[in-house]
C-alpha cells in the first residue's frame, strides 16, 4: 500500500500540474485578474493617496468602509443574473455585457478621480470610490459564474485547478497592478508632475480597456437557456403558492432565491454546529485584514519608499502568492481542508509577528523582503484552504446563492471590524509592534473553533 502510494505520488502531482497548462486556464486567469485589479485601486493606490495627501490614520481607516459592499452583494446577485443589459446582452452574452458595462462606470470614476484633490473635495474622492467597490462587488458576481462556465459539468480536477487559477489571476490583478501603479506614481513625483497621483489614475484607466479587450476572447454559452431555466423556477414555485400574480410572483423570487439556500444550510448541518461554522468564517481572516489594511501605511511611515513597496510588497509578494497558490491547490486537497485550515491560520499569526519585528528594527530591506515573502506563503495557502472549505459546505442545489452568502460573511468579517485598524494603530500611539502582535492575537478565536468543530466535518472534510 504504501509503495503503491509512492510510486503513484509523481503521476498525481504531474496530472494535477498539466492541468493548469490547458487554454481554458489562460481565460479564467484574465477573469480573475479583471477581479483584482479594483482593489488596486480602492485599496493601496487610494490608501496611499490619501496618506500623501495628509489625511490621518484613521481616516485612511474609515474610508476602508466602502469596501463593506463586497459583504452584501448577494442581495442583489438575482437581479444581476436575470437582468439584461440592453443591446450588448445580445452581442456579447449575458456575463460579458455586465462585465463590460461595469468595467465601464469604473473607468468614467478612475477619470473623475484624475480632477480631484483629496483635501478639498474629499466627499468625492470617497463617492467614487464607493461606485468603484460597488461595480467590482457586482461584477465579481459575473466573473464568478462566467468562471465556472469555462469548465465542464463533472470536471472536478478541472474545477479545483480552475479555482486555484482564478485566485492566482486575483492576486496578478492586485499585486502586479499595485505594482505598475506605485512605480508610476514613483516616477512621475520624481519627474516632478504635481498631480502624480491623478495622472496615475489615468494610467490605470489603460489597463482597464486592456483588461476588457481580452474578455472579447472569453467565450460565453449558455445566456437563453439559462434565462428560460430561472423562469421556470419561479413559475414551479408561483404554481404551488396558488397564483401568479405579482404578489405571488415576488414572494416566489424571494423563496427561491434567499430562503431556500439558507434554510438548507441549517438543515445539513444543524443550528448549533451551523452557527458555529458561519462564526469560524467570519472571524478567520480578521486579522490578516488588520494587517492588510493599514500594512502599506506602515512600510511607508517605517522608512520605506514608494519602490521599494512596489518591488517587495506587489512584485516579489507576486511571485510568492502565484508559487504558493497554485501549490496550495494540491495541499489543501492532500492533507485534507480542516488540517490546512489550522496550519495556515498559525503560520498566519506567526508571520504578523514578523512585521512588529520589522517595526522594531527600521527599514531593513532584507527583513522586508522575508517578511513579505513569508506572509504571502501563508496567506495564499489559507486563501486556497478557505476558497475549498466554503466550497465543500454548499448544497449543490444552491450552489451559487449559497456561496455568495457564505463568501459574503467572511468578507464582511474583514472589511466592518478592519475598517477600525488605523482607530487602533492611532490609540496604540503608533505603535506598529504591538499592533501587529494584536492581529497575530486575532486569528486564534477562529482556529478554536475551528478545532471545536473538526469532528463534526471529518466526514466531508478532514
Amino acid at each position: 500500500m504504501a509503495n503503491g502510494q509512492t510510486s503513484a505520488s509523481p503521476g498525481i502531482v504531474s496530472d494535477f500540474l498539466s492541468s493548469y497548462l490547458e487554454p481554458r486556464m489562460a481565460r479564467i486567469l484574465l477573469l480573475g485578474m479583471i477581479s483584482g485589479l479594483p482593489w488596486v485601486l480602492i485599496g493601496s493606490s487610494l490608501s496611499l493617496w490619501l496618506k500623501e495627501e495628509g489625511l490621518s490614520r484613521s481616516a485612511i481607516g474609515w474610508a476602508g468602509l466602502i469596501f463593506s459592499v463586497y459583504a452584501i452583494n448577494f442581495l442583489w446577485a438575482p437581479l444581476i443574473d436575470r437582468l439584461r443589459i440592453p443591446l450588448l446582452t445580445d452581442r456579447l452574452g449575458h456575463r460579458k455585457a455586465w462585465i463590460v458595462t461595469l468595467q465601464a462606470v469604473i473607468l468614467v470614476c478612475l477619470c473623475l478621480w484624475s480632477t480631484l484633490e483629496p483635501t478639498t473635495s474629499m466627499a468625492l474622492v470617497i463617492g467614487a470610490g464607493l461606485i468603484i467597490a460597488i461595480c467590482s462587488a457586482t461584477q465579481d458576481i459575473t466573473i464568478d459564474a462566467l468562471r465556472i462556465e469555462q469548465i465542464d459539468s463533472g470536471d472536478n480536477k478541472g474545477m479545483a485547478a480552475g479555482a486555484a487559477v482564478a485566485v492566482v489571476g486575483w492576486w496578478s490583478g492586485y499585486k502586479l497592478g499595485g505594482m505598475l501603479a506605485l512605480m508610476m506614481a514613483d516616477y512621475l513625483q520624481t519627474a516632478g508632475v504635481a498631480d502624480y497621483w491623478q495622472m496615475t489614475f489615468l494610467f490605470l484607466g489603460v489597463l482597464v480597456v486592456l483588461c476588457n479587450i481580452g474578455l472579447m476572447f472569453v467565450p460565453e454559452t449558455g445566456t437563453a437557456e439559462r434565462a428560460e431555466s430561472q423562469r421556470a423556477a419561479q413559475d414551479t414555485m408561483a404554481g404551488k403558492m396558488g397564483g401568479q400574480g405579482p404578489v405571488v410572483q415576488l414572494f416566489s423570487f424571494v423563496v427561491t432565491t434567499v430562503l431556500d439556500p439558507l434554510l438548507s444550510f441549517f438543515r445539513k448541518n444543524g443550528m448549533q454546529i451551523g452557527v458555529m461554522i458561519l462564526a469560524f468564517i467570519f472571524l478567520f481572516k480578521i486579522g490578516e485584514a488588520f494587517m492588510g489594511k493599514m500594512s502599506i501605511v506602515f512600510y511607508k511611515e517605517v522608512g520605506f519608499s514608494k519602490s521599494d513597496i512596489a518591488i517587495y510588497s506587489k512584485g516579489l509578494g507576486w511571485i510568492t502568492t502565484v508559487t504558493f497558490t497554485l501549490i496550495g491547490g494540491f495541499f489543501a486537497l492532500r492533507a485534507g481542508v480542516v488540517r490546512a485550515l489550522l496550519i495556515s491560520g498559525i503560520a498566519m499569526a506567526g508571520t504578523n509577528i514578523l512585521f512588529s519585528v520589522l517595526a522594531w528594527v527600521g527599514p531593513n530591506e532584507l527583513l522586508f523582503a522575508f517578511a513579505v515573502v513569508a506572509d504571502d506563503l501563508a496567506a495564499a495557502f489559507a486563501t486556497v484552504a478557505f476558497v475549498t472549505f466554503i466550497s465543500l459546505l454548499v448544497d449543490r442545489n444552491y450552489t451559487a446563492t449559497q456561496y455568495a452568502l457564505l463568501a459574503s460573511i467572511g468578507t464582511l468579517g474583514r472589511t466592518l471590524l478592519a475598517s477600525s485598524s488605523g482607530a487602533l494603530v492611532d490609540g496604540l500611539d503608533g505603535d506598529w509592534g504591538l499592533f501587529f502582535i494584536l492581529t497575530a492575537i486575532m486569528v486564534i478565536p477562529s482556529l478554536l473553533l475551528l478545532w471545536k468543530l473538526r469532528h463534526k466535518l471529518q466526514n466531508w472534510a478532514k
